[in-house]
């Protein structure tokens, strides 16, 4: 797995692809800072577009380098290597790849900024692990929808819809919900929809460390009095990690069971 980890990863930063998505956020870095002069507005700046760029980029590239790789996948599968290991080496190449684009690339300006002398150097770490989960979490779901559908066109387009679901559709029809039942209490309900969607619980966990939860209204309070505690903070994060773990053993699963 190791091996099959390393070529996956080396493949990756070879891409040009790669280099764009580091030099972006190399840029964005170096720019909001120019413009702000203020870590907090920068950081939660960089909340908005990794909330929804980093999902997007970690779908695309875990969907693409599946199908793309299909002919080496099927080549390795016919020597006496386990499965789960070809395709778990597969996602961690990629996804440590693209978290490392976005470390270094976010990393790099903000260290010239001086992150270390400045009070918001663990939002500023939070936000590089959110994305970072983030991207684990959407690879992981790439690959599960590359294993589920063998044509290439229907497999991308599901997976763009799966990720678009998570990033706009899911947060409107929560609001719906939210003004047609207003009548009732609804605390619960809110904390639960939360759980079930990786972006609202990384922007929530942000947000609240930054501690500008007002911005929520009557939902933050809500939110504030659970994940604004300790036990709610380790609570969210392990949310966020059974996320990537579920998803990872699905992979598993549907690799033992695939015909290739």
């Amino acid at each position: 797995m190791l091996k099959i980890l390393k070529y996956s990863f080396f493949d990756l930063m070879r891409s040009r692809w790669s280099y764009i998505y580091f030099l972006f956020y190399l840029s964005l870095g170096f720019i909001l800072l120019f413009l702000n002069q203020d870590v907090s507005k920068a950081v939660i700046t960089l909340l908005n577009i990794i909330l929804v760029l980093t999902p997007l980029i970690g779908t695309l590239f875990g969907i693409m380098y599946y199908y793309n790789s299909r002919e080496f996948t099927a080549l390795l599968l016919a020597q006496p290597i386990k499965r789960s290991n070809i395709f778990l080496g597969q996602f961690l190449g990629i996804s440590l790849s693209l978290s490392l684009s976005l470390v270094l690339g976010l990393g790099i300006p903000f260290l010239a900024y001086g992150i270390f002398q400045s009070t918001e150097i663990f939002d500023f770490f939070t936000l590089l692990l959110i994305g970072t989960m983030l991207t684990f979490i959407f690879v992981a779901l790439a690959f599960n929808l590359a294993l589920i559908f063998d044509d290439k066109i229907k497999g991308f387009g599901i997976a763009i819809l799966t990720w678009l679901f998570f990033a706009v559709i899911y947060d409107g029809i929560f609001l719906i919900l939210m003004l047609v039942f207003d009548d009732y209490p609804l605390d619960n309900f809110a904390l639960g929809a939360t759980i079930f969607n990786p972006i609202d619980l990384s922007r929530i966990l942000i947000i609240l460390k930054l501690d500008i939860s007002a911005l929520l209204g009557y939902t933050g309070a809500v939110f504030q009095n659970f994940f604004g505690t300790s036990f709610g903070m380790i609570f969210s994060f392990g949310l966020l990690l059974l996320w990537v773990v579920i998803p990872l053993i699905m992979i598993v699963v549907k690799s033992r069971k695939k015909d290739f």
